[in-house]
């Protein structure tokens, strides 16, 4: 315990707001012997407040996995004010991992059990070189032909490696696209946080895809098995319905991004919650339709399947962020109303 905080008696509830570089974590939850986030910001607690909570995140983000605002909650009996606490923190904290906000939260606040909506963002890079191609209709099929000769796609002739990648696009979970022959000519410094692209890409029909994608749906195609289920189960409040892979996506879409390196095409999605590598599958499936593979109007069959084999690869973690989380107006107002620098209740 630092000499910042103080003895208490009440425990109180804390909420967190963290961003971090996940390429180097094997994820959100704590591993025996591996670095993760909640392993290192529980650490972290300790040698600052001399207790060790287990802080809960708003979600497990995937090894790689990054996070522009994640969210954790966990109770702290030391009194220490709020930005003490962030400063503290910060300093014993790696680099790739930053507390942007600390805050003491109303009870019964619970970082995942309080959250009414999530956002994520996927970037994908592509080459300015070839980013006008890119955008284009290049590889958009015409549906109204005939299906296309083995090795071809619309006319396209593919290379082995295309064709190896895409036998393997239907494939089920932990089996990704084969790599391009080419590789993107991706900055060092840029590598760490997108998927670099080699293929050409159809922008309409990746936001043909986004769009269908929209409403309430069981997404259960779309969804890794959660080695983590059992102790969801267990972590679930008394009453609460077993687990459901239906949810509601609020907002689903694609836009593009000029930067000086080539162009962005960024995925924003909005939903009330999601499953275990969802994003990554949807993603994963929308680049097989974007190089012409697959249509957008599938994605109902997709869907009502309800397996994993009938959608597309899993898109590489380096392009996912984890945005932004929602709380509802009642604990955000509560939560606005404790001062920062409070040390008691």
């Amino acid at each position: 315990m630092t000499d910042m905080t103080q003895p208490g008696g009440k425990l109180q509830i804390w909420k967190l707001t963290l961003a971090y570089d996940g390429t180097d974590f094997k994820g959100w939850q704590v591993q025996p012997g591996e670095p993760t986030i909640q392993g290192e910001l529980r650490a972290a607690l300790a040698r600052v407040t001399g207790e060790a909570p287990l802080p809960q995140g708003s979600g497990r983000t995937d090894a790689g996995v990054h996070a522009l605002a994640q969210v954790a909650s966990f109770v702290l009996g030391a009194r220490i004010p709020a930005e003490n606490l962030a400063r503290a923190l910060n300093r014993t904290l790696p680099g790739s991992i930053r507390i942007l906000d600390a805050r003491i939260a109303p009870d019964r606040f619970h970082a995942r059990h309080s959250a009414v909506a999530k956002t994520y963002e996927y970037r994908v890079f592509l080459e300015r070189d070839s980013s006008a191609s890119s955008i284009q209709r290049v590889l958009a099929p015409d549906f109204n032909r005939s299906e296309p000769e083995a090795g071809t796609v619309s006319g396209h002739d593919f290379s082995r490696a295309e064709r190896e990648g895409r036998k393997e696009a239907s494939a089920p979970e932990g089996r990704q696209s084969a790599e391009s022959e080419r590789p993107a000519n991706c900055s060092p410094f840029l590598a760490r946080y997108v998927y670099p692209c080699s293929w050409p890409l159809d922008l309409e029909s990746l936001q043909a895809a986004a769009q269908q994608f929209a409403g309430e749906h069981d997404f259960t195609s779309f969804a890794a098995t959660d080695p983590d289920q059992n102790q969801r189960n267990h972590d679930a409040d008394p009453g609460d319905e077993p687990s459901s892979a239906i949810r509601t996506i609020f907002s689903s879409a694609w836009e593009r991004r000029n930067i000086e390196e080539g162009v962005l095409l960024v995925y924003r999605v909005r939903g009330n919650g999601f499953l275990h590598h969802m994003v990554l599958n949807l993603v994963g499936t929308m680049i097989d339709m974007g190089r012409g593979y697959c249509r957008p109007e599938e994605i109902p069959a997709i869907l009502a399947a309800r397996s994993r084999a009938a959608a597309g690869p899993t898109a590489p973690a380096s392009g996912l962020f984890l945005h932004s989380v929602e709380y509802g107006t009642a604990i955000a107002d509560l939560c606005s109303r404790f001062p920062k620098d409070e040390m008691t209740r």
